[in-house]
């Protein structure tokens, strides 16, 4: 099987060919939006975050942004710098190989002058990429994210199966998938642990869920089994436990091959983990930086949040929030409670609109342009 994409000299395929412009620190991040404005058809991503972090956030914050330049679905990346921040622009476009990248600083120039360079070197950036077409693709160069949000007492009965369905679909194609949101495995180490290919990242995956929980007790004491939102018990969801076994339901039953940290690029081909948190936009961050080219995202209560360069495709629970969020969700699970249909057939159809997202098809997402960003900026342990 295969799909259409655009080929990279790291013989990577991109699903998109987009351009990406980011900063390397907020104080440069004007000249990013000036540059949006400019070229509304860009990625234009500002960072949100400055100098005045520890080591690990600013290691965090280079590996996810510098991982968004490599994702596939870039063409070539453009990073702005102001010039006295604790990480170099150019040691962000020094990690990406395979695709034009440049880089300028605003010290020493000004922000109008670096606009302009910004704006000359964007119109060569078009021409090198306008000559790039669609080519086929193997199915083993497919990294499918798997993420819910804004969850509700269906997510573990429709969407999140059917996810799954579709997971088990690529992963025998011979596509690669991950999920994350270790906040929602909570209670299903033992689960997990029993899936993973062998004793040692069983036990690894267990300790990273252990490990996690006793944090979050540590931080909330006796609230620490409610740590969902507001929504998420509007919608029927009781305990962080109940969520987490709906949650997990998105992996499938493939054996999981890996664990992997926030933001790494896998090397292993499969069903893995990325050690991430719950919070949507931090998960999506870290799935794009990991080279993850389409996103499948369940919604109980309904979020229309994208990322940045990668398409996500939004898959609703129930019927009411679907039409409720015209425009904003891509397919109705909910047909699995309304019309009879089978968890299987929804997946189905999940694998077939993926696919389709592969060859060009846009998610609603992308067609509202909903794409905040931001990185983990507190750094998890593994």
């Amino acid at each position: 099987m295969e799909f259409k994409g655009y080929k990279r000299e790291t013989n990577e395929y991109g699903v998109r060919n987009h351009i990406l412009v980011t900063s390397s620190v907020c104080c440069a991040n004007g000249v990013v939006a000036a540059l949006g404005r400019e070229f509304p058809d860009i990625i234009a991503v500002q960072n949100a975050y400055g100098c005045g972090t520890g080591l690990d956030d600013a290691t965090t914050g280079w590996k996810v942004i510098a991982g968004l330049m490599k994702n596939p679905n870039v063409g070539a990346a453009l990073i702005i710098g102001l010039g006295c921040e604790i990480i170099q622009a150019q040691l962000f476009a020094d990690a990406v190989k395979g695709k034009p990248v440049e880089v300028l600083k605003i010290q020493g120039a000004g922000s109008a002058t670096t606009t302009k360079k910004g704006i000359e070197i964007i119109k060569k950036f078009k021409k090198q990429l306008s000559s790039q077409k669609r080519v086929p693709a193997p199915f083993s160069e497919l990294l499918i994210g798997l993420k819910c949000g804004g969850s509700d007492a269906l997510s573990g009965v429709t969407a999140n199966p059917a996810v799954g369905a579709a997971a088990d679909l690529f992963i025998k194609e011979g596509a690669s998938a991950m999920f994350t949101e270790v906040t929602e495995m909570i209670g299903t180490d033992h689960i997990l642990k029993k899936r993973c290919v062998t004793p040692e990242l069983g036990e690894k995956v267990q300790k990273l869920i252990i490990d996690h929980e006793k944090r979050i007790r540590e931080l909330m004491g006796e609230l620490a089994g409610l740590i969902i939102s507001p929504g998420n018990m509007d919608g029927g969801l009781s305990s962080i436990v109940e969520k987490s076994l709906g949650c997990i339901t998105k992996a499938g039953s493939s054996p999981i091959v890996d664990c992997v940290g926030y933001g790494w690029k896998p090397t292993k081909k499969g069903m893995m983990i990325m050690e991430g948190p719950g919070y949507d936009i931090e998960s999506m961050a870290g799935l794009a930086a990991c080279g993850a080219q389409i996103i499948i995202f369940t919604t109980g209560r309904g979020t229309p949040a994208g990322t940045p360069a990668v398409p996500v495709i939004k898959v609703s629970t129930n019927t009411k929030t679907f039409v409720e969020m015209k425009g904003d969700t891509d397919i109705n699970a909910g047909t699995i409670i309304d019309a009879g249909k089978s968890v299987e057939e929804v997946g189905r159809e999940i694998f077939d609109f993926t696919l389709a997202v592969a060859n060009g098809k846009l998610t609603c997402a992308e067609i509202n342009r909903c794409e905040p960003f931001s990185y983990l900026k507190e750094h998890m342990s593994a």
